[in-house]
């Protein structure tokens, strides 16, 4: 079913690795084009626009883009007994886990009456994207709420398609997730048009936003691009994708199953193995030969584990399948070996990372406490998931009294000549001399 990569007998460099790793065929610049008509469209034409977008993409037109508030309070009410507990849980967990992610400010004294306070300020608002898409993701509405809410952001925006099903109106469990977390800036609006109204703001409907997140297509993926410069983002997020390191103490049905979980997300959706294990591989891929079928999204899983993004890799030991991670830098990685704690000294690039039989990604998808916004497609390799410190900014604050000033008024002085900035020289000389 999946393609095999045999790297058994040989040594590769990081470079060699990383040209040879499975990947969609996914260009985030094919859509440039497109996202930057939507984007200016939005910015000439205004609410006008976001309608006319909705009816041509989402095959629907809202009556209105902002959400009512009476909306909002039904589809809370509406909530299924069984979800709603399960996303209070999830609003709770990720809570404690996103305080974590929260500095704490510190003051480094460099002599008496010389500071510098170390301190996190949040933004002052943001604008958090929601996909409507093959499935609904009310568990990204408090992946992006909570990190926001927890950072001390004041105020926060939320955007998501308008659904067909529903009359134009946003998906009623969207709703109802935002309503528990408080939210009552929502608006029906999707695509690289919601992110450019976040970015640029809507006279009449929404002011402009100072940080966009969450996932999208290939449209709000190159339209998050565009605007990154106006707003701050925290990702291009494209096609999900899970990669397991298993050794032959892994249970091949589990590995098949967690496999199968991110495929069914998507077409483009990468599921790779990696093991040193030819035994285990071949398990593996009678695993999915009997599981696929059984699945509820069969055709989808089908076309993802068939693709050229996906592949069981074969290496001679645990060190080659963790320098095959680092080059490939998974959004998801599983660690299903004998001792997993053990080769997280090995791993450099993941999104996030579970260890052992009982932590799959479907977990962190939902109620592990970790975010499950995540970097794609190798971008894990020089960047973070989202979470508290997306919406903080480090700043330093500098105190210095006239005596600090005064031990270091030279070498400023001698620093600023050297840069031939006398200026600054003089505006600390000007401290200590009266004209």
């Amino acid at each position: 079913m999946i393609q095999t990569i045999d790297l058994r007998g040989r040594r590769l460099s990081p470079a060699e690795l990383l040209s040879i790793v499975p990947r969609s065929h996914t260009d985030i610049s094919v859509a440039t084009d497109a996202a930057t008509a939507l984007i200016d469209d939005v910015r000439a034409r205004g609410e006008q626009a976001i309608l006319d977008q909705a009816e041509r993409f989402d095959g629907v037109r809202p009556d209105h883009v902002r959400v009512r508030a009476s909306e909002i309070a039904d589809a809370v009410a509406q909530l299924e007994p069984a979800v709603r507990d399960a996303l209070e849980e999830a609003i709770d967990r990720v809570r404690a886990g996103s305080a974590a992610q929260v500095p704490a400010p510190s003051v480094t004294m460099l002599g008496d009456g010389a500071e510098v306070v170390q301190r996190w300020s949040p933004v002052a608002r943001v604008g958090l994207y929601v996909p409507g898409g093959k499935a609904v993701y009310p568990s990204s509405v408090v992946m992006n709420v909570v990190p926001a809410q927890v950072a001390g952001v004041r105020s926060v925006a939320l955007a998501s398609p308008p659904q067909r099903a529903f009359g134009g109106a946003i998906h009623p469990t969207i709703l109802g997730a935002a309503g528990l977390l408080g939210i009552d800036e929502i608006y029906a609006m999707g695509g690289a048009g919601a992110i450019g109204a976040f970015a640029y703001g809507v006279p009449g409907l929404l002011d402009p936003v100072q940080v966009i997140t969450g996932p999208g297509n290939v449209y709000v993926a190159a339209a998050k691009r565009l605007v990154r410069g106006q707003a701050g983002i925290d990702s291009e997020a494209g096609p999900t994708e899970i990669l397991v390191i298993a050794d032959g103490t892994a249970d091949a049905r589990l590995v098949a199953s967690d496999l199968i979980s991110q495929a069914e997300h998507d077409e483009l959706a990468a599921g790779v193995l990696v093991t040193d294990s030819a035994d285990l591989a071949d398990r593996v891929q009678i695993e999915l030969g009997r599981l696929v079928p059984l699945t509820h999204h069969r055709e989808r899983v089908q076309i993802s584990l068939t693709g050229v993004q996906s592949a069981v890799v074969l290496v001679d030991d645990l060190a080659a399948a963790a320098d095959f991670s680092n080059a490939y830098g998974p959004e998801h990685l599983e660690i299903q070996t004998a001792d997993p704690k053990a080769m997280l000294s090995s791993i450099l690039n993941a999104g996030a990372i579970f260890l052992g039989d009982h932590s799959p990604v479907s977990l962190g998808d939902y109620l592990a406490g970790s975010n499950h916004v995540l970097p794609t497609g190798g971008q894990a390799r020089f960047s973070s998931g989202l979470g508290a410190y997306t919406f903080l900014r480090p700043q330093q604050v500098v105190s210095y009294d006239r005596a600090a000033l005064q031990r270091v008024r030279e070498q400023v002085v001698a620093l600023s000549g050297a840069e031939d900035l006398p200026a600054h020289g003089d505006a600390v000389t000007a401290r200590f001399t009266h004209n």
